[in-house]
């Protein structure tokens, strides 16, 4: 039965990374139909707004959406898309794997952990901004609850449940910060006792990102609140080459986004230079989402096979003399032999 995705094509390199990924896709035959539409600014230009209601009302429609890089106007009062999205959505899990790919330059060559980031509250909220009158205190508050805390630790050790993994590690700020911190600790060792088959650890953040520079093999799934989270997840990108290979997922009870974490790099847009790895990645974290666990794998497995054995054909900044048509050509060529 055929599947139903929203797609938006997204700004900068967004289009020209979209076009490499769909095209692989097609190559697995997963039976997907795209129904594109706009956000970020090219949605601002034509609709007026950065997500247009019939956006919202697609991705509530299929459940599913795969998104390029968007980009929000800096300034103008414009608030972040992605933050509009997984509040619209209420999609409380961030998910983000950092896997080693050959000849990425990057310091390690074994690397497998998923950081899974609290996506709808925390000190993203922003609740209770003030700036005094002579511009010299300013003021925000955090706000962590139970619930919310619960169900994304329960998400981790689910994924970790499902995926084979053994260890689970809670990152938090506890000894300073008793109150907000203190509760997601709480929680998290709450919900650890139900899983006595996975390991759990708990390490405070400073320490925690030590620890994944030093010896970054001792993890295995991260869960964390939304700014620790947003932090050791570029941090482990950095393990493994950078954000170029960093799919992300945000996922809710009814909706899930797969997106690529960099941005939209206007710069070389329509240079045909962009690397489509980051989207590829996240179009295969899509299809586990959508039972589709050997295709995703796929995907994954011929991302590798071209890097170790067709390097010409992949972007420069991959080491390669190739763009993004080439890299999508050798993906499709190899999963067709």
């Amino acid at each position: 039965m055929s599947q139903t995705i929203a797609v938006m094509k997204g700004d900068g390199i967004g289009p020209e990374i979209m076009e490499a990924t769909l095209r692989v896709l097609d190559a697995l035959d997963c039976d997907l139909t795209y129904e594109f539409h706009d956000a970020g600014l090219a949605a601002l230009d034509q609709h007026g707004t950065l997500v247009p209601p019939e956006t919202l009302a697609a991705i509530e429609k299929y459940g599913v959406a795969l998104k390029g890089p968007l980009t929000t106007p800096i300034g103008k009062g414009f608030s972040s898309i992605n933050v509009q999205l997984r509040r619209h959505f209420d999609l409380y899990a961030n998910v983000r794997p950092a896997i080693s790919f050959p000849d990425t330059r990057s310091r390690y060559d074994d690397i497998d952990l998923i950081t899974v980031r609290e996506n709808t509250e925390g000190a993203y909220l922003a609740e209770g901004q003030s700036l005094s009158e002579d511009g010299e205190t300013a003021l925000s508050s955090i706000r962590v609850t139970r619930s919310g805390s619960e169900r994304i630790v329960r998400y981790a050790f689910e994924l970790a449940r499902q995926r084979g993994r053994q260890k689970v590690t809670a990152v938090h700020k506890a000894n300073i910060i008793k109150t907000s911190s203190g509760l997601f600790l709480d929680v998290a060792r709450e919900v650890a006792g139900e899983y006595p088959e996975i390991e759990f650890q708990e390490m405070i953040v400073d320490n925690a990102c030590m620890q994944l520079v030093m010896n970054p093999n001792q993890f295995d799934v991260i869960v964390t609140t939304n700014l620790f989270g947003d932090i050791l997840s570029d941090l482990c990108a950095g393990l493994v080459g950078g954000l170029g290979l960093a799919p992300g997922s945000n996922i809710g009870s009814e909706a899930a986004i797969f997106e690529a974490v960099h941005g939209s790099a206007p710069d070389i847009a329509g240079k045909k230079i962009a690397n489509p790895c980051a989207l590829l990645l996240a179009a295969a974290d899509m299809l586990d989402h959508l039972g589709m666990v050997e295709k995703g794998a796929k995907i994954r497995g011929s991302i590798r096979e071209v890097l170790e054995n067709d390097r010409e054909q992949v972007t420069p900044d991959m080491g390669g003399s190739g763009n993004t048509d080439t890299f999508a050509d050798a993906l499709v060529a190899n999963l067709k032999m």
